[in-house]
């Protein structure tokens, strides 16, 4: 008599003349065949074929990795492990130029008058509400000949917030209503004296100083960066060290990029 271990649903069948029964038949009656079934391993399932956990384990390192041979890639909030890396930085830097560029040109260089100043206030339209709107939006401002800035609102409304919006502000200006026209504000611009050069110099130097600062701070992330890929050591020592380098003499690069456009600004502001 022998058995087959595979299959439990059927007792067993005599062998006969070298004949297997084929258990797999229709209706489940058995029929002689010399054909022997294939068993299937007993410990086996498909669910844990070491195939599948291959294929399991390469689908998940490139879903991480975006790549099929395993390399680490560079995204959005996930540090990078190249210590050559220093896309932070220069971001950074660039940011703080930019930054730097727009807070100069709403002060008064050479004399002249920016109107970006008085567009970029914030008016609140209502007592009472913490909401404000931007002055530029509200009204065109338009520079005149000599030192005469026009003022023309949309609606009659926003005629007084914008009077207050400017009298409040730093600017030192005093709109006045036009005769003729009720949506209309006439701003003369005061020549600059010595005082007043000297507080818009004092503004200048100190939104450098804020650029600067956000350089030192980008410049600190990719430092910190760099110390860990070698205390993991992700990187080898040389790598990390020549890495530092190249980031101090792009940061050195930055700070100098900062200090010339304040100085060019200041010689504009000293000539008048």
């Amino acid at each position: 008599m022998q058995c087959y271990p595979a299959v439990t649903r059927f007792r067993c069948w005599p062998v006969l003349h070298g004949f297997r029964p084929n258990l797999f038949s229709e209706h489940q009656i058995p029929r002689w065949s010399q054909y022997r079934p294939v068993a299937l391993h007993k410990n086996r399932r498909f669910s844990t074929s070491p195939f599948l956990y291959k294929k399991k384990k390469k689908e998940k390192t490139r879903a991480l990795t975006g790549t099929d041979s395993g390399k680490l890639l560079s995204k959005a909030g996930v540090p990078s492990e190249d210590p050559h890396d220093f896309s932070q930085l220069h971001d950074g830097i660039a940011a703080a130029l930019s930054r730097l560029r727009d807070d100069l040109s709403k002060l008064r260089v050479g004399g002249r008058f920016n109107t970006g100043s008085i567009e970029n206030l914030r008016v609140q339209l209502s007592k009472g509400s913490k909401e404000t709107v931007r002055l530029g939006d509200l009204a065109q401002v338009v520079p005149k000949s000599g030192r005469i800035v026009t003022i023309l609102a949309s609606e009659d409304d926003h005629v007084k917030p914008i009077t207050s919006s400017i009298i409040s502000s730093n600017l030192s200006l005093n709109p006045q209503p036009d005769p003729h026209n009720g949506l209309q504000l006439n701003i003369t611009i005061p020549p600059p004296t010595k005082e007043s050069r000297d507080q818009t110099i004092t503004i200048a130097k100190a939104a450098m100083e804020k650029a600067a600062g956000a350089v030192r701070d980008s410049r600190g992330a990719v430092h910190k960066r760099l110390q860990d890929l070698q205390k993991k050591k992700i990187v080898r020592p040389g790598d990390v060290r020549k890495a530092q380098e190249q980031m101090e003499k792009l940061t050195e690069k930055g700070q100098k990029d900062l200090k010339e456009l304040f100085q060019a600004t200041r010689k504009a502001m000293e000539r008048v």
